[in-house]
């Protein structure tokens, strides 16, 4: 019998910060991890990274890679200069330098696809990182008075009024799944679904052609991990059971499992939240229709970000080893 025949495999959907923060803590237990991240970000150094060298967004990429990648040597090196962001510079100032280096590396190889399978050998990560697609598409949402927003970064950091709420969310033009991220939820183990922002970093990966269908179809088990916050322009007021709803709407079917966070969230970022019309989400979930896990999941330490940093980041993350602790009790 093949010796690795028996080895769980784990794949994490989402992008951002959410997503790192999982694989992160899922890293140090001996599974086979697949990320598949969103290409619809449009934002930051990812629009200049679109517009100036014609390339799918890198950033999601990138931190998968960071997550995943060996903290120690030579390549814990090349970690911290994955994650530098450049303070001065024109026209390099806010940019990270392992953006940078992905795009040399496909003008060099001639293929994006090709520089993000030599990146992964360079870090030398722990798994796989795979783009949902690798069709140039941009995220588009409606809003309940018939506003459309046609790109990811406008929807994330809204013009309009925030607590205007997405009736629909799609692609322009449809994109075609990646073959490797079809394969990797075919052969999953478990499914972990965000956490992150649901119409931006989640939601996106749903509506590529052919990845909802392949969850339905997969027998792994399909967990999902609930914001800790609510999103101005997105989930504006949104309570645990509306996130659920708008995920399941975008699935087609429910999660099998749910986590929730139970423990305090820190006073000082929630009322740095609340400046911004965010809120904690409020747990009002009542089961039947997915197993609940409430457990103290929340990090106890607030996030801070480097000035260069233009986009606006979360200060209350999912503590890494909390969650992997909860998830790997359902491996």
């Amino acid at each position: 019998m093949n010796k690795h025949a028996s080895i769980k495999r784990i794949v994490c959907i989402g992008g951002g910060t959410g997503t790192f923060v999982v694989l992160r803590g899922l890293k140090e237990y001996p599974y086979h991890l697949s990320a598949i991240v969103t290409m619809a970000d449009s934002g930051g150094s990812n629009k200049r990274i679109r517009d100036e060298f014609g390339l799918l967004p890198t950033s999601d990429i990138r931190q998968c890679f960071v997550a995943l990648s060996d903290e120690n040597g030579g390549a814990g090196l090349l970690r911290k200069l994955f994650i530098y962001r450049f303070k001065k510079g024109t026209g390099i100032s806010g940019m990270t330098f392992g953006n940078l280096f992905m795009a040399a590396l496909s003008d060099i190889l001639g293929s994006q696809a090709e520089a993000i399978s030599q990146t992964r050998k360079v870090l030398r990560i722990k798994g796989t990182v795979i783009p949902v697609s690798y069709t140039k598409t941009n995220l588009m949402a409606m809003y309940e008075d018939g506003t459309v927003a046609s790109e990811e970064h406008v929807i994330d950091e809204p013009p309009h009024d925030g607590k205007l709420r997405i009736t629909r969310a799609y692609l322009q033009p449809p994109a075609v799944a990646n073959p490797q991220a079809l394969e990797a939820i075919a052969k999953s183990d478990m499914i972990v679904l965000g956490p992150g922002d649901l119409y931006t970093s989640l939601i996106p990966n749903l509506l590529v052609q052919g990845i909802s269908d392949a969850l339905k179809k997969s027998k792994g088990r399909k967990v999902y991990i609930m914001n800790l916050m609510t999103k101005w322009g997105q989930t504006y007021n949104f309570t645990a059971r509306d996130h659920i709803r708008v995920l399941s709407d975008y699935l087609r079917f429910f999660p099998d499992v749910v986590i929730v966070n139970s423990a305090p969230l820190i006073k000082s970022a929630v009322a740095l939240y609340a400046k911004g019309n965010e809120l904690p989400v409020v747990d009002d979930l009542s089961g039947g229709q997915y197993k609940i896990i409430r457990a103290p999941v929340a990090s106890s330490r607030m996030t801070t970000k480097i000035k260069s940093d233009t986009l606006i980041r979360s200060f209350i993350r999912h503590d890494s080893d909390k969650l992997a602790n909860v998830l790997v009790g359902l491996v």
